[in-house]
C-alpha cells in the first residue's frame, strides 16, 4: 500500500464510527472470526479499544491484521482502523 493509499484510507476512516470493541478478554478466537466477516463486508473497519484491554494497541493491530490477511491502516489513540481488498468490483475503494 503506497502512502497516498494510506492517506486516503485514514480520510474515509475519520468519518466511520468504530464498528467493533476489544474489551479485556483481548484476542479470541471468535473476536478474529467476527473482524474477518467484517473485513468481508465493508473492506474498512474500525475497532474501539476499551481502557480495560491491557495489551498494546499496536501489537493487537497487527495481530488481528496478520490473522485477517488485512493491513493496518493506522492506530491512533484507542482506534484501530484496518483494511482489506474485497473480491466484489463494485464495493472496491482502491482501484
Amino acid at each position: 500500500m503506497t502512502s497516498k493509499q494510506r492517506a486516503y484510507l485514514k480520510s474515509l476512516a475519520m468519518n466511520t464510527e468504530p464498528i467493533l470493541q476489544l474489551g479485556k478478554g483481548s484476542l479470541t478466537p471468535e473476536f478474529t472470526a467476527s473482524v474477518r466477516e467484517a473485513l468481508d463486508a465493508r473492506e474498512l473497519i474500525k475497532i474501539n479499544v476499551l481502557q480495560n484491554c491491557l495489551d498494546d494497541r499496536n501489537q493487537l493491530a497487527q495481530i488481528l491484521a496478520d490473522r485477517t490477511g488485512a493491513e493496518v491502516v493506522q492506530v491512533i489513540g484507542r482506534k484501530i482502523v484496518l483494511y482489506k481488498e474485497g473480491k466484489d468490483d463494485k464495493k472496491k475503494i482502491i482501484l
